[in-house]
């Protein structure tokens, strides 16, 4: 089959890059974002793999859907994974992506064979104080107007007040970023914010068994890069840290994080063929 395919499965917009017969690696994006925040990786990741991106439902190009609760949107991914009749499947979650990767394999363990967090903060303790733009765009009194009236601009500007890098954000990431409405995103951080306190990620993804890499920026300023550590919770759990990277590694440093995804994905295949 063609090496970059679209398509519309279980309500959400997907992308396909690679050789279709190649082994299977998912990315999931986070919250606020869309599958396109993966583009500086696609390339390096396609010569090796049949990259699936998802932009989740209610982000980019997917319509608005009834549940953002994480199993739910677990349930979606799981669907889309069934439909293409893969299992095992290496799969990458950025930030809160993390946590519909990890319920993904608390739901359906026969479809994840291998889970990378990449930005994924362990718990509520963790998280950092908001930067001001967005702490002023999401909150109130005027987060709803003011979310309604972003420029490009201003996405550019949030997105990079995530980062310590120099980046350059990509014109479609923007665009996917606009299409998101402020109450889809409220309904999101809260369905995140319930997961969460329902229990921590180390905890979960020590209670499955799974192997997992966990990669933080160094200079991450939404979630403490020393809570990293937590994850040391995780039976084996490889634990990497970019240094003077922020919390978009993909965006920030492709090249280290693409490189890390393949060789634990060959690591982790290797040893379990």
């Amino acid at each position: 089959m063609s090496d970059h395919h679209v398509e519309s499965a279980h309500g959400m917009h997907v992308v396909h890059d690679g050789p279709r017969e190649a082994p299977p690696l998912l990315l999931i994006h986070g919250s606020g974002a869309a599958g396109s925040c993966w583009n500086p990786v696609v390339p390096a990741l396609a010569e090796r793999h049949h990259v699936i991106r998802v932009d989740l439902p209610g982000c980019g190009k997917s319509p608005p859907a009834a549940s953002y609760g994480v199993p739910d949107q677990a349930g979606r991914v799981a669907g889309l994974l069934d439909g293409l009749g893969l299992r095992r499947v290496a799969v990458a979650g950025h930030s809160s992506g993390g946590y519909v990767a990890t319920s993904l394999a608390e739901q359906r363990p026969d479809l994840v064979g291998s889970m990378a967090l990449i930005s994924t903060g362990p718990s509520h303790d963790a998280l950092l104080p908001e930067p001001f733009i967005l702490k002023v765009l999401l909150g109130p009194p005027f987060g709803r107007l003011l979310w309604s009236m972003r420029r490009d601009s201003q996405i550019r500007d949030a997105l990079k007040a995530t980062t310590v890098r120099p980046v350059d954000i990509p014109d479609d990431l923007v665009a996917d970023v606009q299409r998101i409405t402020y109450r889809t995103f409220r309904a999101v951080l809260r369905c995140i914010d319930a997961y969460l306190a329902e229990r921590g990620a180390p905890e979960r993804l020590a209670a499955l068994d799974v192997p997992v890499m966990v990669v933080f920026g160094g200079a991450d300023p939404r979630w403490d890069p020393a809570s990293a550590r937590h994850y040391d919770a995780v039976p084996d759990a490889r634990i990497e840290l970019l240094p003077d990277v922020g919390h978009m590694p993909s965006l920030e440093a492709p090249e280290a994080t693409s490189e890390l995804l393949l060789d634990f994905v060959a690591t982790r295949r290797d040893t379990t063929a």
